[in-house]
């Protein structure tokens, strides 16, 4: 909680910079803050504590999420410098970012049905006004346009449900609705059961699962390519960790409910998107559609063993510093163009051995090939599959997996296979350290998986 406080200030000091005219320090106080919050989160390891009336419990599983959202947020912070270049809009954009950030914690961490609603919408309204940051650029006001009305219909679902669970079980707690169900699972109402496959909707909708994703690449496309960094990794993993929050402690007495629903959401999810990426151009489109794909891993995890949750948070781990590094990358290149196609990419060694090497070492990561840390993220999902009596579904995974290879290996053979006019591009001291940092991270996770999974190992 101490970590959630800290964020939170860090908010309202982003709004309160306009008027002390603080402006030029903001970014650097705001990296202050996140990394106290990190070592917050740390300083309260196994020491589950719970506020306001049980609304909030940190418990060890909300501590590592508020962790690597903090940490994914730092290294998005360095990435996106030049985004908060305008002094106009340098602390609204700040504060816009830092409380969706609060959002991301209250969504990790709540045990209360309130809680998560509100956790979500200081997400989303962030979010929508974020999405549609670049004034001069109508696919950005297209994409928070898009963005707002998917989110609000999504937002719908999750009330419904939320409401008939209520109505079934007389409480908010999800503790309380876990306890209600395990005294009486035979005697519940029918229309409970119809609550939770419409939250399981709601929040399919806010990870982007098939077939609710149909928002997503045009969203992340639209997007200001530093904002799209942002939704693809701080804002999934907070809703991942949503989802495998109530999913996990709350409804998995009733698991027969929804478990094969979200198989074929999960197949669906795995099947889509890697297909579907293969004819894309535009490069954000493709990374959106991969973002897509990669909740299918995880819903793999979940489907085979909804309670065991270190394996989830691993994959998300890498995942998150693989999209990190590849944006970034994206970033440098585009420059002011709105679609940036792979023909782009074109001859990068040449220009910019730096940006090539680390875009091909986060795309091969993010394909799974050794030793990089997205391999041992799908090995370890594909083994506690097999373990669990899911073969059949790893074998649907690893062809999806492969048909991911080729998709990035489109962006890597145009990097050092053709030929490019286009100037070089030059880095500042700064951007190389970033690059350096990303690339550092995702060897040191696939080397020493066992630093990420003995947290959540008893």
């Amino acid at each position: 909680m101490n970590a959630l406080f800290v964020i939170t200030g860090l908010g309202i000091v982003s709004l309160l910079a306009e008027f002390g005219n603080l402006k030029r320090w903001l970014t650097a106080f705001v990296l202050v803050g996140l990394t106290a919050a990190v070592i917050l989160a740390a300083l309260d390891w196994n020491t589950t504590q719970r506020y306001f009336s049980d609304m909030l419990v940190f418990d060890n599983q909300a501590l590592a999420f508020t962790a690597l959202i903090s940490i994914s947020t730092i290294l998005w912070f360095w990435l996106s410098v030049d985004y908060f270049a305008t002094q106009t809009h340098r602390t609204d954009r700040t504060s816009l970012v830092i409380f969706a950030v609060v959002g991301s914690v209250i969504m990790a961490s709540f045990n209360n049905m309130a809680m998560l609603f509100l956790g979500i919408e200081i997400l989303s309204m962030s979010l929508y006004v974020l999405a549609g940051s670049r004034k001069d650029s109508l696919s950005s006001t297209e994409a928070a346009f898009k963005y707002f009305l998917m989110g609000s219909f999504a937002t719908g679902f999750l009330l419904f449900g939320i409401a008939l669970i209520y109505g079934a079980t007389g409480s908010f707690h999800i503790h309380t609705i876990a306890q209600t169900i395990a005294a009486n699972p035979a005697g519940l109402p029918t229309f409970f059961y119809a609550g939770v496959l419409l939250m399981l909707i709601g929040l399919a909708f806010k990870i982007s699962a098939v077939p609710f994703h149909f928002w997503a690449p045009d969203v992340y496309s639209g997007s200001p390519t530093t904002v799209t960094a942002f939704m693809s990794t701080v804002v999934k993993v907070a809703a991942i960790g949503a989802f495998i929050r109530i999913f996990s402690s709350c409804f998995v007495a009733v698991e027969s409910t929804w478990s094969l629903v979200l198989q074929v959401i999960m197949i669906l999810t795995l099947v889509i998107p890697n297909i579907t990426a293969v004819y894309q151009n535009n490069v954000k489109r493709m990374l959106a559609y991969s973002s897509v794909g990669h909740v299918g891993y995880i819903l793999l995890a979940f489907v085979s063993s909804p309670t065991e949750t270190g394996t989830i948070f691993y994959y998300l781990t890498t995942y998150s510093v693989s999209s990190l590094a590849a944006f970034s990358v994206l970033h440098l290149v585009e420059g002011n163009s709105e679609e940036i196609t792979v023909d782009y990419f074109n001859g990068l060694f040449k220009k910019n051995s730096w940006l090539a090497v680390t875009i091909t070492i986060a795309l091969l990561s993010l394909a799974g090939i050794p030793p990089l840390a997205g391999f041992f993220g799908k090995y370890m999902v594909f083994a506690q599959a097999i373990n669990h009596g899911y073969t059949s579904l790893v074998i649907v995974a690893v062809i999806t997996s492969l048909i991911g290879v080729y998709y990035y290996f489109r962006i890597i053979i145009a990097m050092y296979f053709n030929e490019s006019s286009a100037p070089s591009i030059t880095l500042t001291a700064s951007q190389k350290m970033l690059l350096f940092v990303l690339i550092a991270l995702t060897f040191a996770l696939g080397l020493f998986p066992d630093v990420i999974m003995t947290l959540f190992r008893a």
